[in-house]
C-alpha cells in the first residue's frame, strides 16, 4: 500500500492539476477572511470551504491515470487498493492544505467573540478549527468518492452532482460538516470554543461506507 500512495502522490504532484484546486481554496479565503475577525468565525470559513476542494481532489486522483495504466496498477495490486490509494491520497492533499490554512487563520484572526466582547483562546480555537477543517476534508472526500468513477462515469452527470452534494453537505442540517462549522460560529457568538469531535467521528465513518462502496466497485467496472 505504500507503494500505492506513493505512486499516486507522485501522479497527482506532477500531474499538477491540483492548482485549481488549491488556487480556488487561497482565493476563498482571501476573500473570506481577513486579518483582525473573530477567529472562529474564520476558522469556521476556512473549514466549510474546503469540502468541495477535497471533493474536487478525488475527482482528480482517481482520473490521473489513463485506462490502460490503471489496468496495469489494478492487475497488480487489486482494483479496489488501487483506488483506494487515489483516494486517501485526496484526502491527504485535502487535509494538509486545511491544515496549513487553519494554521495562517488561527496566526492572524483576532480572538475574541464575534461582538469582540469576549476573549477566546487562540490554541483551543485552533485546534477546533482544525478538528472541523478534518471533517470537512473527510465529508469532501466521501461526497468525491461517490460522485466520481467508477459510481458515476460520465463527467456531464458527475460534476453536477458532486458540487450540489458539496453544497448540501455544508448547508443541511444533520450534515458532518454543517455541524462543525455552525458549532464554530455559534462558539463565536457566545465566546466559547466547542470541539466538533461528533461532527468528525460521524464524517469518519460516512467517509469510510463511502470509500468502502466505491472500491468495491472498482471489482466489477471497467476504467
Amino acid at each position: 500500500m505504500t507503494a500505492l500512495l506513493r505512486y499516486q502522490t507522485a501522479l497527482l504532484a506532477r500531474s499538477q492539476r491540483w492548482l485549481p484546486p488549491f488556487i480556488l481554496y487561497v482565493v476563498f479565503l482571501g476573500v473570506g477572511v481577513q486579518s483582525g475577525q473573530p477567529i472562529l468565525d474564520s476558522l469556521g470559513y476556512a473549514a466549510a470551504a474546503l469540502l468541495p476542494v477535497a471533493a474536487w481532489l478525488v475527482r482528480i486522483c482517481v482520473s490521473n491515470e489513463p485506462p490502460a495504466a490503471r489496468s496495469c496498477v489494478s492487475a497488480a495490486a487489486g482494483p479496489a487498493r488501487a483506488h483506494l490509494a487515489c483516494l486517501l491520497v485526496a484526502l491527504g492533499a485535502a487535509a494538509a492544505l486545511g491544515t496549513l490554512a487553519t494554521l495562517v487563520v488561527t496566526l492572524i484572526s483576532d480572538p475574541v467573540s464575534a461582538d469582540h466582547q469576549t476573549r477566546v483562546p487562540r490554541l483551543p480555537a485552533g485546534a477546533a478549527g482544525l478538528l472541523a477543517v478534518l471533517a470537512c476534508a473527510l465529508l469532501g472526500t466521501a461526497v468525491g468518492a461517490l460522485t466520481a468513477w467508477p459510481l458515476l462515469r460520465s463527467p456531464g452527470r458527475a460534476v453536477p452532482t458532486m458540487l450540489l452534494a458539496a453544497l448540501m453537505a455544508v448547508v443541511t442540517t444533520g450534515s458532518p460538516a454543517q455541524a462543525a462549522v455552525s458549532g464554530l460560529v455559534t462558539g463565536s457568538r457566545e465566546g466559547t470554543v466547542p470541539l466538533p469531535l461528533l461532527p468528525l467521528a460521524a464524517a469518519a465513518l460516512l467517509t469510510a461506507g463511502a470509500t468502502a462502496a466505491a472500491c468495491a466497485s472498482t471489482s466489477h467496472r471497467s476504467p
